[in-house]
């Protein structure tokens, strides 16, 4: 059976050592009294739960997955889960990182950030219910009227109540300009809304009293295409005048997705029934709102695969270690026993570093972008604020697919150290693979992602965002460029930046002949600039580590190590990569559909 211990220590080396969170923290007034104990004490507690109590649920939750009642539309969460979720809002849980005029306790999102990867390291699937309550306090919070904020955010705060978001129709997905829900103002300033969603991860459960669904729809007299979507709160029972689940709404549960994976998580096809919602935001606006949602979604996506990839590499590496087969081509290394352990073969070494350098390397980048995050939120520099929102806007898309796509790497070449075991269902590995794979689809494909770093957040602003952490980039490279221990790292990270900063020069000229350009480049660059970010923090890293390596400490041998691994063994997919990425659109559309 797997094993999760939440990898304590790199977290801190990562938050306290690489970040200097509590520094960062010192400069945001609502933070500054956020030291490194306080972040310690709430990350060695979140190790307990994830690993006491919500790991042992994993794969007995994905065995026995959720069950629906079709005549009363009521679903069941697997064994445990309910019970997980009690202890998970008696001890504070759900509002970590909430604003406490709502009951949160106003922690930092770094915090919360760190503690939702060990979340999602123990249980993906269970994760997922109250992971999307956030995304829902969120958009409420930014654009919710003052009676709505009070009357849901201390519900979702606290975790009493869940949320849900429902966007996607079985006619369209990404493309929400083709959704037909509608709705229709009613007299006491309410709407009925009419309509079928699908897909609606946690969208009905028996953990909570009440459910909290953000749903998309049309107006009436709403414009056609994405300029006429609202966005309305439709809860599950609609509150009374004391706060409390009062008249069942007419949103139902009529059916659960029959899926590939993450089975403990309820996957809902919703229909609704004339059910009673209300505006949030302004009409035809309702993109702008739910987009606070889907960005938070997309960052937790990512750590949904970074926490996946941590444990599937925890179990690999154990595995390793104890499974005896065949003898080392260089000399037998264990003559007591019948053959070696097969961490001695090459070949197993490189598929478990590469899950442990997609580990380390996405935590280090989720950290950084959550920490950008409170620096967006919360700093008192109006300037600073801006360009902390701009490097989320930035790098939000390579989160959600560069670490999704490597979680799906990760986790598989974590079974193929199990060999065959790894397939089979009692070890683990597989469900870890089978999870992965819906990271990579949903909260907009990864092909959605690459159009949206290339085309919005690069070519349309000439590159601006990227140019600012371009700049860190280079301050980095010149600051170190002399230090003959880092040439092995300063060089590859300079000429990468050079290479990026010429294919998007190359592909912006492109475009604007022939649109398709943009689309068959797009994938493929997202990988090169996401290797660039973790080039840039390797760097880093392997420079604390180069530092403290004679320290004593292992920890830092271990981390040097992983760096040189993964700029001498993963980074040089980038050439790949650009060639691809300039080879155009020409050999892709060249055929007519009817001979592909």
């Amino acid at each position: 059976m797997p094993q999760y211990i939440a990898p304590l220590r790199d977290m801190q080396f990562v938050l306290h050592e690489l970040l200097q969170v509590d520094q960062e923290l010192k400069q945001l007034p609502p933070h500054a009294e956020v030291d490194a104990d306080i972040i310690n004490q709430v990350l060695e507690e979140g190790s307990k739960f994830t690993q006491d109590i919500l790991f042992p649920l994993n794969h007995s939750g994905d065995r026995e997955g959720c069950r629906l009642d079709v005549a009363t539309h009521e679903v069941k969460t697997p064994e445990g889960f309910r019970s997980a979720y009690r202890q998970y809002v008696e001890a504070g849980w759900p509002a970590l990182s909430c604003d406490p005029e709502y009951g949160g306790q106003g922690l930092p999102v770094v915090l919360n950030n760190a503690f939702y990867e060990m979340l999602n390291s123990a249980n993906q699937a269970w994760t997922m219910y109250p992971g999307l309550s956030h995304g829902a306090y969120e958009a409420l919070h930014a654009h919710g009227t003052p009676e709505l904020k009070a009357m849901y955010l201390p519900k979702l705060a606290s975790g009493v109540w869940t949320g849900t978001m429902c966007l996607t129709e079985a006619h369209c997905g990404t493309d929400l300009g083709l959704l037909r829900t509608k709705a229709e103002p009613q007299a006491d300033g309410s709407y009925s809304l009419t309509g079928g969603k699908i897909f609606i991860s946690a969208g009905e459960h028996d953990m909570v009293e009440n459910i909290v669904h953000l749903v998309l729809a049309r107006l009436p007299d709403a414009p056609a295409g994405t300029r006429g979507i609202s966005l309305f709160l439709v809860p599950k029972f609609i509150p009374d005048a004391n706060g409390k689940p009062g008249e069942r709404n007419r949103i139902y549960c009529g059916a659960i997705e029959e899926k590939m994976g993450i089975h403990g998580n309820a996957t809902c096809q919703m229909n609704l029934d004339g059910a009673t919602g209300w505006l949030i935001g302004e009409p035809n606006k309702g993109l702008n709102a739910m987009f606070v949602m889907m960005n938070a979604a997309r960052l937790g996506v990512g750590m949904q695969s970074l926490g996946l990839t941590e444990v599937a590499f925890q179990n690999a590496l154990v595995y390793a270690k104890d499974r005896l087969q065949m003898r080392s081509l260089s000399g037998v290394k264990a003559p007591d026993k019948a053959a070696d352990p097969i961490i001695v073969h090459p070949d197993v070494r490189r598929m478990l570093l590469t899950a442990k350098a997609y580990a380390e390397g996405g935590r280090a980048f989720s950290y950084y972008t959550a920490m950008l995050i409170d620096r967006e939120l919360n700093h008192p520099d109006e300037a600073v604020r801006r360009e902390a929102a701009d490097q989320v806007a930035l790098l939000t898309p390579i989160i959600k697919a560069f670490l999704t796509d490597n979680g799906w790497i990760a986790t598989s070449e974590a079974l193929q150290v199990y060999g065959g075991h790894g397939y089979i269902s009692e070890w683990g590995m597989e469900q870890y693979v089978r999870d992965a794979r819906i990271n990579m689809i949903y909260e907009g494909t990864n092909t959605i992602q690459s159009l949206d770093l290339l085309g919005r957040k690069v070519l349309m602003d000439n590159g601006a965002k990227l140019k600012v952490f371009g700049k860190q980039v280079q301050a980095f490279v010149e600051e170190h460029g002399l230090d003959e221990r880092m040439a092995e790292f300063v060089g590859p990270l300079a000429d990468l930046g050079e290479k990026v900063t010429k294919l998007t020069m190359e592909i912006g000229m492109k475009a604007f002949q022939n649109q398709d350009e943009v689309g068959a480049a797009a994938v493929p660059y997202l990988r090169v600039v996401g290797h660039l970010v973790f080039a840039y923090f390797f760097a880093r890293m392997a420079k604390i580590a180069l530092d403290k390596q004679d320290s004593g400490d292992s920890f830092y041998k271990s981390k040097l190590g992983t760096a040189r691994f993964y700029f001498a063994k993963l980074l040089p997919e980038t050439a790949m990569l650009i060639r691809q990425a300039r080879a155009g659109s020409s050999s892709l559309m060249a055929l007519d559909a009817d001979l592909i």
